[in-house]
């Protein structure tokens, strides 16, 4: 089990039997409302540039272990699991790239150190999703996971955020760090490994203090939720992105925390963001958004469910197939996407090679949700999550 001053070598794997057999089994996609011809053909041409670029080395020319792992969990979430299927062989060559640099701290970041908790966080959830999906054990992989883990629980700041570097201090630095962990320690959940419930305590509380109501901040909470508002960067209200409304949602989500009234007014701001997309552009390789928020759009969408996924997916995942990039005269680009989102609505934040391997994992990614392949969109409600308001 997870402690903050365990010293032990490596974290007990528990097989959390109670916890899985509750899970929601993987359900089928209705292929008239979720799935469709045009974008399962975009899903394979997206699989088919990330294979084509990965490299021998597995990591797309690319040192950012982040962005590594998004490439494995394009693979993974097409239904492609290491060693086997189509892509088996490229997914675990991208796997076997970040396990081995994981440092003897746990840490899974080898690039700039104000990188080490986004690009930790990010490829500690993939690590756990591999794990769910893995029927071999894979003994380095779950060292690696183990480690990575309780790295999570040893630098989580006093406040229950996370600063940007490896280090335990008394206040995080902002929502987008909280919610790559969130996903990590709810992959870790999900695949049978056991997290310390103070660690989740004081998580949930800190991702409450990043939700701004329009105007309000200083009313009491019944009188908040009377008033639009969403989860934002910064504890104070600054940066209330399309990307922070998305992320605050999948943090509570991903902790439990099904019926929050913030979800639903973060969500309002979501969907209304979605309703103004225009139309896919002609091959251009753009996004609905730029990448970040994309990822965290479409997952908080399907987590929420209902009318927000029945009505806000299609509008991605079409806007997704008519932008792919595929040009009969200029193959060598056909199936990517770029970390760019429609003119007008803010740019992405990676260009170059690495840019497109992000946007055509994220691509990927959104196209194949609705396959429910991956662990985590597979899961159940947790129960022991759950505390109040």
């Amino acid at each position: 089990m997870l402690r903050r001053n365990d010293t032990s070598p490596a974290i007990t794997i528990l097989v959390a039997i109670a916890l899985l057999a509750n899970c929601v089994r993987p359900q089928p996609a209705v292929a008239d409302e979720e799935i469709t011809p045009e974008s399962e053909v975009a899903l394979a041409r997206g699989l088919d540039w990330l294979a084509r670029n990965q490299g021998s080395e597995g990591n797309w020319g690319s040192s950012d272990l982040g962005l590594v792992s998004m490439g494995a969990l394009a693979f993974m979430s097409a239904g492609h699991a290491p060693g086997r299927g189509k892509y088996g062989a490229e997914l675990s060559k991208a796997l076997d790239y970040v396990v081995s640099r994981s440092k003897p701290s746990g840490l899974l970041n080898i690039a700039n150190p104000q990188r080490d908790m986004y690009n930790h966080g990010l490829a500690t959830f993939v690590l756990g999703q591999a794990h769910g999906i893995t029927t071999t054990r894979d003994r380095k992989l779950n060292r690696a996971l183990d480690s990575a883990l309780k790295l999570i629980a040893n630098t989580q700041c006093e406040d229950g955020g996370w600063d940007y570097v490896a280090h335990r201090q008394r206040n995080g630095h902002d929502l987008s760090l909280a919610v790559m962990q969130a996903k990590a320690l709810r992959s870790a959940v999900d695949t049978g490994l056991e997290v310390p419930p103070e660690v989740i305590d004081l998580a949930i509380r800190s991702v409450r203090e990043h939700y701004a109501p329009k105007n309000g901040r200083n009313l009491p909470e019944s009188e908040q939720q009377k008033l639009p508002g969403q989860f934002t960067y910064s504890k104070g209200g600054g940066g209330g992105t399309i990307a922070m409304a998305a992320a605050g949602v999948v943090c509570l989500q991903e902790f439990g925390q099904y019926d929050d009234w913030r979800i639903q007014k973060s969500m309002e701001v979501v969907s209304a963001s979605i309703d103004q997309l225009p139309r896919g552009r002609g091959r251009d390789g753009t996004m609905p958004f730029d990448a970040y928020t994309l990822y965290y759009v479409g997952q908080a969408l399907y987590q929420v469910g209902g009318e927000p996924w029945d009505q806000g997916y299609p509008r991605l995942r079409d806007y997704l197939v008519a932008s792919q990039v595929w040009d009969d005269k200029s193959p060598s680009n056909n199936g990517m996407w770029r970390d760019q989102g429609p003119p007008g609505r803010g740019g992405g934040r990676l260009g170059g090679r690495e840019g497109e391997l992000y946007g055509t994992s994220v691509g990927c990614f959104i196209l194949a949700i609705p396959n429910r392949y991956l662990p985590i969109l597979q899961e159940g409600k947790i129960e022991s999550f759950k505390t109040s308001p």
